[in-house]
């Protein structure tokens, strides 16, 4: 098969080339699938420029991916041949991303993809949605609560804009752009405020006079002091990014004299059981129809370093590579 690999950690146009290896073959309870598209999020170009060691000879990058089951291993039922599926955690403590043409998978990281469903959407689904779903559930039921979405054109942003409107929650989200605005809109928010604005603060205030019960945070640290104006008293904060500039300073007097709870969230770190509710609440609001794809970049697989460089340079809309 033709895979992206690399053999050293590093920049992606110097150390990501497209190789021929041979096809895995899947072991007990695992299944292969044949990639059809491989989804790039941050953590996959993190991964790959980080100053650790390799745990392998070589790396197939990417988590996230979409295709067809060809084959099963022992314990698998045979009857999953076939089957359109959706990946996640692909490369977590394995060889075998999303970036080639064949992947080897454990059984229950391939999902099943309804047929409307395509698989470019299919491989933007698993750690902007996963991710998503674990920070809006981590304090319990949404629904009729009001939750502040920052970044809400962002991959994760997007994703948590329709699982909570799908779920019956009021959605407010941020914004830097009028182009981003759109796709906000287009997710379902049914408020966007632009947090450039001078009063985006009183505009966030004017949307939930109570206060807000949940927020969904990209940036604590750059936002902290907005979150906390709008935040209601004994209201949480779901933080899953780190920010480049280094770690927030924490107001702990602030905090606890308002009772907000502030959690740290990584999607790699989940239970199995906050794996398992957010595969099946994502797996349910994609039968619905309730889940549409952000604006497709798409790459070839002997573009993977440019895939990679466009998700490390902040490009907007999901980065795709095409295996079919």
């Amino acid at each position: 098969m033709k895979a992206a690999v690399y053999r050293q950690r590093g920049a992606a146009q110097h150390v990501l080339t497209v190789e021929e290896l041979p096809d895995p073959m899947p072991g007990p309870g695992a299944v292969r699938v044949r990639v059809h598209a491989s989804g790039v999020n941050p953590t996959d170009w993190k991964s790959r420029s980080a100053d650790l060691p390799m745990a392998f000879e070589y790396q197939i990058p990417n988590q996230d991916g979409a295709g067809v089951i060809d084959a099963v291993g022992e314990g698998v039922d045979a009857g999953r041949v076939g089957e359109r599926v959706w990946l996640f955690h692909a490369a977590l403590n394995r060889v075998n991303g999303t970036a080639a043409q064949y992947t080897v998978i454990p059984s229950d990281q391939a999902v099943p993809l309804p047929e409307a469903v395509s698989f470019s959407q299919g491989a933007g689904l698993a750690i902007p949605y996963i991710t998503a779903y674990g920070c809006l559930y981590l304090d319990g039921p949404i629904k009729d609560r009001t939750i502040l979405i920052a970044g809400g054109a962002g991959a994760v942003g997007h994703a948590a804009i329709e699982l909570a409107k799908f779920d019956g929650a009021n959605v407010i989200t941020t914004v830097s752009s009028p182009e981003k605005a759109e796709l906000a809109k287009a997710a379902g928010a049914d408020v966007v405020v632009n947090y450039r604005d001078a009063d985006a603060i009183d505009q966030i205030k004017a949307a939930a006079p109570s206060g807000v019960d949940r927020i969904i945070e990209v940036a604590l640290g750059a936002n902290l002091d907005v979150d906390l104006a709008v935040l209601k008293p004994a209201g949480s904060i779901i933080t899953y990014a780190a920010e480049p500039t280094g770690d927030p300073h924490i107001p702990v007097r602030r905090l606890m004299t308002d009772n907000v709870t502030l959690h740290f969230i990584l999607v790699y770190n989940f239970t199995q059981t906050q794996i398992d509710d957010a595969v099946a609440g994502v797996s349910k609001a994609l039968a619905a129809g309730a889940l549409t794809p952000l604006p497709e970049v798409h790459f070839t697989l002997d573009q993977t370093a440019q895939a990679h460089l466009a998700v490390e340079g902040g490009a907007t809309g999901k980065i795709l590579i095409d295996l079919v």
